[in-house]
């Protein structure tokens, strides 16, 4: 009969360690949503700096394209994040002079990944730019 009671106790127990065990875990993640979440996000949400985004930006550009960005002639914070001008050797010539360059306009999002980019202009490394008058 001992047996029986501490089977029931045992059960009892149990039973009870289970839904503290249950509610432990709802409120934990109850507390992950509205505080945990919230945390995680302002950890991942600190904004770059810009030294950030510029290496990112030429970083994810390369890896994107396999071209090797030479310089960043144009770098901006807009509304919806950043905004770069990337110059890229296109094809080597010799002399270098000769070689092909492109720029190419880049968009990250506020946090620094890039989110679209696309060639502008192709140039000669030796050319003056056209654009900015004579």
């Amino acid at each position: 009969m001992s047996n029986t009671n501490s089977t029931s106790d045992s059960q009892s127990s149990q039973s009870s360690q289970k839904a503290q065990d249950s509610q432990h875990s709802q409120h934990s993640d109850n507390t992950h949503e509205t505080h945990g979440g919230g945390t995680r996000r302002e950890a991942n949400s600190r904004r770059p700096t810009p030294i950030e985004v510029l290496r990112q930006a030429r970083s994810q550009l390369a890896e994107l394209t396999g071209l090797a960005p030479e310089s960043v002639s144009s770098f901006e914070e807009t509304e919806d994040g950043w905004s770069l001008e990337v110059e890229v050797l296109e094809l080597a010539r010799v002399p270098d002079t000769m070689s092909l360059m492109a720029s190419y306009q880049v968009e990250l999002d506020p946090e620094g990944q890039l989110t679209g980019y696309r060639r502008v202009r192709r140039y000669e490394r030796g050319r003056a730019d056209a654009r900015g008058g004579r």
